[in-house]
C-alpha cells in the first residue's frame, strides 16, 4: 500500500509518500481501505517529536478517518466485508488501508459521506462531550467559546444553540469572527480587545455560565468573563500553558475548574456508537452544519501539514488516498 511516512522528526518536509507493507489484521480487527482521513494539530506534533510515538521508523501519523472494510477478523461477526466505517483513536491512518480495532469500528449511515464522516469524528466527538458531559449546557445558558472559528469551536456554536443556550464567540481576525457569526454565535469578540470585560458587558454585568477554554494562557481572563457560581472548562493549550489557578478564588467566587479529555469518555464501543449516532442524526436533521473541509491527497500531505501549521484554515482538513 502507498502511505505518508517520515523518517525523523522535524518540518512538513520530512514527509514521504511511499510503498510500504500492508497491516495485518488481529482476529478483533477489520482492515479498512481508506477514502478520507482527518489531519489534526495532534499530526503535527507527532511530526515534530513533541509526542511521544511508538515502534521505528518509517512513521505512520493519522489518527481518524472513514472508509470501507476489506477484511474482517476471525472473532467479529457484527461487521462484514463492504461495510461502510469511520474512526477516532486508531493510529497509522495515512494510508491506504488501517487496520481498525472493532471497538473503534463506528457504522456510518447512508447518508453520512466518507467526507464528512472524517471531518466529524474527533472535533465532533470533542465538541460533544464538552455541552454534555464537561458541562451540561441548558436552555438560557450563556458559553463563551474559545477558538471559535475553529473546528471544534464551530460546532461548540451550533451544539450551544441547539441546547437552547446562547454563544460567544472569541476568535483573532474579525475574518474569522465573521465565520463564528455564520456559524450561529450571538456576539463575538477579538482577543486584541478587553473581551472579559466585553463578556461582563453583554451579560449586564453577571458573566458567562460556562468558558469553554481551550487556549491555556488565557483561563485567568476565562474566570474574570464567568460569573459568579459558573464553570470553566479547560480542554486545551494552544496558547500556551495556563498561569495556575488559586483554589481559594475557587472558593470565595464559587466557580468551577473542570478538565475535559475525550479518551476519558469514549471508553467503550456502545459510547462511540451511541454518541456517533447523535452526530449523525444532527447533521441528516440538518441541525448541525459542517463546513466544507479543504481536501488534499494524501501524496500531498505535506502541503496540507503546512495549511494546518500556518493557523490560517478555519475548517477540517482532509487527506484523500
Amino acid at each position: 500500500m502507498k502511505a505518508l511516512v517520515f523518517e525523523q522528526f522535524g518540518g512538513p518536509e520530512v514527509l514521504e509518500y511511499r510503498e510500504i507493507a500492508d497491516p495485518a489484521i488481529g482476529p478483533n480487527e477489520v482492515l479498512v481501505r481508506t477514502k478520507a482521513i482527518g489531519l489534526n494539530f495532534a499530526d503535527i506534533y507527532r511530526r515534530k517529536g513533541n509526542y511521544h510515538l511508538t515502534g521505528q521508523p518509517p512513521y505512520i501519523l493519522g489518527y481518524e478517518g472513514a472508509g470501507i472494510v476489506e477484511e474482517v477478523g476471525s472473532e467479529i461477526s457484527s461487521i462484514k466485508v463492504g461495510d461502510r466505517i469511520g474512526f477516532a483513536d486508531v493510529p497509522f491512518a495515512n494510508a491506504e488501508l488501517a487496520a481498525v480495532p472493532i471497538e473503534k469500528a463506528i457504522p456510518l449511515p447512508d447518508r453520512i459521506s466518507y467526507e464528512t464522516a472524517a471531518s466529524i469524528m474527533l472535533q465532533g466527538l470533542t465538541a460533544h462531550y464538552l455541552v454534555q458531559d464537561s458541562y451540561s449546557v441548558k436552555p438560557g445558558d450563556v458559553a463563551v467559546i474559545h477558538a471559535s472559528a475553529g473546528g471544534v469551536g464551530q460546532l461548540l456554536i451550533q451544539m450551544v444553540n441547539l441546547l437552547g443556550g446562547k454563544a460567544i464567540g472569541l476568535t483573532s481576525s474579525k475574518g474569522k469572527a465573521e465565520i463564528a457569526l455564520k456559524a450561529g454565535a450571538d456576539e463575538v469578540f477579538l482577543y486584541s480587545e478587553n473581551w472579559s470585560d466585553k463578556v461582563l458587558q453583554a451579560t449586564q454585568g453577571k458573566g458567562a455560565d460556562v468558558v469553554f477554554e481551550s487556549v491555556g494562557s488565557t483561563l485567568s481572563e476565562s474566570f474574570s468573563a464567568t460569573r459568579t457560581g459558573g464553570t470553566v472548562v479547560f480542554f486545551g493549550m494552544a496558547g500556551g500553558d495556563p498561569q495556575p489557578v488559586d483554589p481559594r478564588m475557587l472558593m470565595d467566587t464559587s466557580k468551577t475548574l473542570t478538565g475535559g479529555d475525550l479518551w476519558n469518555v469514549l471508553i467503550s464501543r456502545t459510547e462511540r456508537i451511541n454518541r456517533s449516532k447523535q452526530l449523525f442524526k444532527w447533521i441528516e436533521n440538518e441541525e448541525l452544519t459542517i463546513q466544507v473541509p479543504v481536501t488534499y491527497k494524501l501524496k500531498d500531505g505535506q502541503e496540507a501539514h503546512r495549511l494546518l501549521e500556518s493557523r490560517r484554515s478555519t475548517g477540517k482538513i482532509l487527506l484523500l488516498p
